[in-house]
């Protein structure tokens, strides 16, 4: 152990584990923004139901408060801020933070029981549960506005339901740390989008969900090609790899402390018991086969 590291650090899991976990709750947490009882209950509220955006917006920023358009563009990050402005300059005028909250329990709620059915009841369901909710009872807070959040809201009692609480505290602790990689490794958030699609992860009309203009998308490309993070066919250059590469370990590196609250056993059980309920939500197609988070929602038993 190097005298500035932690037996806390030292207990933490290898990153290929932190992403693999990452990789397992991901889908567990974006059920919320696609499943058809997210749309039933934002449209009881009085959101538009028309594209997942309205709902979108509300689920994710209702912990901060009635959060306004400015530190929502800040902490969300990838989205070009007159698409923000948009969505998020009335959104609490439809509903409170606090009933969009309630929404939001309510449709991950309906949603798991649908997807899992009997599995909500199972044993493993409930183990898998406690363990996730124990990571993310550990997981600081300080500097990650969107965790802490989520994190200060009241844990529910059905295990499916704390499955979802868990994963959201996680991923968001997880990408609030994302957040600061990319600004570590002086990528923009148009930048940041541009190279991860000239990396691989996705082609670039994926990420026009985030609505940046193809003036901005074009100047983000040039600023990467005067770093010579990008060739002249717009693909990545070795040199952007490598930085979108270190930027990925930074980000598995920061989200790796929650995990030290589990041991190595109970990491390895925790990964087996979210498998089958991760297999049941990709299996009923709800979410994209791709995605700006470079994930590929399909599974198969060698996933894991």
């Amino acid at each position: 152990m190097t005298p500035n590291t932690t037996a806390h650090d030292a207990a933490a899991p290898g990153l290929g584990t932190v992403r693999q976990l990452w990789q397992l709750l991901e889908p567990v947490h974006a059920v919320v923004y696609f499943a058809p009882e997210s749309y039933e209950e934002a449209g009881v509220l009085g959101y538009a139901t028309d594209d997942r955006w309205p709902l979108y917006f509300a689920f994710r920023a209702a912990p901060l408060g009635a959060a306004g358009p400015e530190l929502v563009t800040s902490l969300f990050y990838s989205f070009s801020p007159p698409m923000v402005q948009r969505y998020v300059s009335r959104v609490w005028e439809t509903a409170p933070p606090a009933q969009v909250l309630a929404a939001r329990a309510d449709a991950t709620d309906r949603a798991l029981r649908a997807l899992l059915g009997e599995r909500v009841a199972s044993p493993d369901l409930a183990e898998a549960a406690a363990l996730a909710r124990r990571a993310a009872e550990a997981a600081a807070t300080a500097g990650r506005p969107l965790a802490a959040a989520n994190a200060g809201l009241p844990w529910p009692e059905a295990p499916h339901a704390v499955l979802w609480q868990a994963a959201t505290i996680l991923r968001e602790h997880r990408g609030d740390g994302h957040l600061a990689a990319l600004q570590a490794h002086r990528l923009d958030p148009v930048e940041s989008l541009v190279l991860h699609s000239a990396a691989g992860a996705a082609p670039a009309e994926v990420f026009e969900s985030r609505q940046w203009s193809p003036q901005e998308w074009s100047a983000g490309r040039d600023r990467l090609a005067s770093r010579g993070l990008l060739a002249e066919d717009g693909a990545a250059t070795g040199a952007g790899l490598a930085l979108r590469t270190s930027a990925e370990k930074l980000t598995d590196e920061l989200a790796a402390a929650p995990w030290s609250a589990l041991s190595p056993r109970e990491v390895t059980r925790l990964t087996e018991l979210l498998l089958p309920p991760v297999l049941d939500i990709v299996a009923a197609g709800l979410l994209p086969n791709q995605s700006t988070l470079g994930i590929g929602m399909t599974y198969d038993h060698q996933t894991s």
